[in-house]
């Protein structure tokens, strides 16, 4: 499938899985209106696939396209009801990438701006190239970051670190972000970013299906306590076979 601002295109691993991969095509992989329609329809239409790869092209994205929203946004300034109405399409593709109940791999080039960083967050596996650079400038422009990025970067990175790039709204370089926790790993070149995401999201493929979706599950949900706990039970209770722990118990 191909948009003004995304392309989903997938492929097939040596075992037969299904692997999509959802390229940020826009200049700059700018966030505009057609993007959050397009990405939003994208997510919607993975069907069958095992893992999702996030990318872009010449950057992975500069963050919200101001300038193409302005006409959407600028009429809602001041009516609360109508500003959360047109950030709810945004929430769609942010919250939805969360949702999803496949493994979602960022590979991050260039510069990951403010929705761009914020979708990013949304995601449960992120890499990058040597040359990325991360930032939530959106204090600088009089504003706070509103599409979920307050809220799960703490969780990645610790409260002293999600403060300093939220509050200062300062860039930091690929070997910060992996010494923060933001990416678990740094690879010399887009080119080898692209290769890395392929084989991680090759090795995810080959993994059961309901046992990923179950621990997403775990992993997302807020804290540890009985409840949680209970929920993880009874998930394996529904979906553990006999096959799986022999399979695990040979392995051992």
């Amino acid at each position: 499938m191909t948009n003004e601002s995304v392309r989903l295109a997938r492929r097939a691993t040596d075992e037969g899985k299904e692997i999509a991969t959802l390229t940020l095509t826009s200049k700059m992989g700018a966030m505009g209106p057609d993007f959050w329609h397009e990405a939003a329809g994208a997510l919607a239409g993975l069907g069958d696939a095992r893992v999702l790869i996030l990318r872009g092209e010449g950057l992975f994205s500069a963050g919200l396209d101001v300038k193409a929203s302005a006409a959407e946004l600028l009429p809602a300034l001041g009516d609360e009801a109508r500003f959360a109405a047109v950030v709810a399409g945004m929430h769609a593709v942010t919250e939805g990438v969360a949702a999803l109940p496949l493994p979602v791999v960022v590979a991050a080039h260039g510069w990951c701006i403010g929705a761009g960083l914020e979708l990013a967050a949304a995601a449960d596996l992120r890499l990058c190239s040597a040359d990325a650079r991360f930032m939530l400038p959106e204090v600088r422009l009089g504003i706070v970051a509103d599409l979920g990025g307050l809220q799960r970067l703490p969780g990645l990175i610790g409260r002293g670190r999600a403060a300093h790039l939220a509050l200062t709204g300062a860039p930091i370089d690929a070997a910060t972000a992996e010494r923060w926790g933001l990416v678990t790993e740094v690879l010399p070149d887009p080119d080898a970013l692209f290769a890395r995401a392929d084989a991680l999201a090759d090795a995810l493929a080959a993994l059961p299906p309901h046992a990923l979706e179950g621990t997403k599950r775990s992993l997302n949900a807020e804290g540890l306590h009985a409840g949680r706990l209970a929920a993880d039970v009874a998930w394996n209770a529904r979906h553990m076979t006999a096959e799986g722990l022999h399979a695990a118990l040979r392995k051992a």
